[in-house]
């Protein structure tokens, strides 16, 4: 007996997930958790970063309903969108029968994995194409998603206008005193934004169908087929050409591989967002705001190319660049070992994901003669430290200081503007007035 704890009843003690009542670091332990799912910890990442912020600096009782209407539904197209749609509507819905029972089985126990893993397993060569072909159907039938991310700055600009009867973003901004809408540009705000949305609506069911076709009749198609594999892995051909050309870099072929895969994460043998989906669907909306944001006013315009290229960047990456570079100061500091290694090439490694802990914990303990639990908090305390500390920088930067700075530029640029107005509008009623 150590400290209240039995050695004996330690000795087969478990630290999975579902075991972990035991373990003091329950926050802690969640939170590591959270980071290793993508679509959960971008989602935090999105409302703490792109909500709160803008919720403490709003404006008005419009732009703060605007902005909650928006990130919301925005936050869930980004992260859980494509895994929903290509999980639970097409994979086990809409695509499920689209084979004959010799390969329908083989083709839905395959789905969730990689092009090159269908390629090396040991199935027949129809059911590979099969499987590769309704992989990117599935995956063209989730347009959707960027179509919808595109439209949600028009739907932005319907709901404020319906709501609040506002199409002018200085009245949404509340910097316009007098408040006065223009009724011409009121109908321009809402007949362009239903038209955006019927054509993303249209692009939606096109994709769909196409997905549908490519799913069922592609596999017979060596065009559709290299189609496919395109689609699914744009990154990987693009390293193929650079390869041919004679430029091979590491870091380019990993960039490339990860960021611009648009097939689906593979969460045991479930869709899971991948960073390259979550990528498109946030460029895409880059040009849907912006296209959106004319339509109110060049300030509008402005202000969103102020603050969102930083968000879809922070969004894609998240804090990435400031946890390398934090991991390496860890690591040159000596600090967490058991965590931060690195490969013979010096390179730091991946810090282990939660599930190897426990065994990690296990070798501790018979090493250093302690607890398998006391071992296991220390490891959850450090990996919370290594993954927290740059998040939480990254989410106050990128938060509340770029929502600030946001606001501060369009108060200036809306002075500056209407000190030249005024200053011209002076300059011709003194021309009027014959005074020069």
């Amino acid at each position: 007996m150590i400290n209240g704890i039995n050695l004996e009843a330690n000795k087969n003690y478990s630290f999975s997930g579902k075991t972990f009542n035991l373990c003091k670091n329950k926050m802690a332990y969640k939170f590591v958790k959270s980071q290793e799912d993508l679509s959960t910890t971008r989602f935090i990442q999105g409302t703490l970063t792109n909500w709160f912020p803008k919720a403490v600096f709003s404006r008005s009782l419009a732009d703060f309903s605007e902005f909650t209407f928006l990130e919301f539904i925005e936050s869930g197209i980004f992260y859980f969108a494509a895994p929903f749609l290509g999980e639970k509507l097409f994979r086990n819905g809409l695509f499920k029968n689209l084979h004959s029972k010799e390969h329908k089985t083989t083709v839905a126990e395959n789905l969730a994995k990689s092009v090159s893993e269908i390629k090396k397993s040991g199935i027949d060569k129809v059911a590979k194409n099969k499987i590769v072909t309704t992989k990117a159907g599935i995956l063209l039938a989730c347009v959707a998603v960027p179509a919808a991310e595109y439209a949600l700055g028009f739907a932005k600009n319907l709901f404020t206008l319906k709501l609040f009867k506002i199409s002018d973003f200085n009245n949404v901004a509340n910097l316009n005193k007098k408040q006065s809408e223009n009724t011409n540009q009121q109908s321009k705000v809402e007949n362009h934004s239903k038209s955006v949305i019927k054509k993303m609506g249209a692009l939606t069911l096109s994709g769909i169908a196409g997905g549908v076709l490519l799913a069922k009749y592609g596999y017979k198609s060596k065009i559709a087929r290299k189609f496919s594999e395109a689609l699914l892995e744009p990154g990987e051909k693009i390293a193929e050409l650079l390869h041919k050309s004679g430029i091979h870099s590491k870091n380019t072929d990993k960039f490339l591989r990860e960021y611009l895969k648009l097939d689906f994460d593979n969460s045991n043998g479930k869709f899971a967002l991948s960073k390259g989906q979550l990528a498109l669907t946030c460029i895409t909306g880059l040009f849907g705001y912006a296209n959106a944001a004319k339509d109110r006013g060049l300030l509008d315009y402005y202000e969103v190319l102020t603050r969102v290229p930083l968000v879809v960047l922070y969004t894609i990456f998240g804090s990435a660049l400031l946890d390398s570079r934090f991991k390496k100061y860890l690591a040159k500091k000596g600090k967490y070992p058991d965590l931060i290694q690195k490969d013979e090439h010096g390179a730091i490694k991946n810090i282990p994901s939660s599930d190897k802990l426990s065994e990690i914990a296990e070798k501790l303990a018979l090493k250093n003669k302690t607890l398998k639990e006391q071992e296991f908090q220390k490891l959850i305390r450090q990996k919370a430290i290594i993954t927290g500390v740059p998040y939480f920088v990254t989410l106050v930067c990128m938060g509340f200081i770029l929502s600030g700075v946001t606001r501060l530029c369009t108060q200036y640029r809306y002075n500056k503007q209407y000190q030249d107005t005024k200053r011209q509008n002076t300059k011709s009623l003194n021309v009027t007035n014959g005074k020069c």
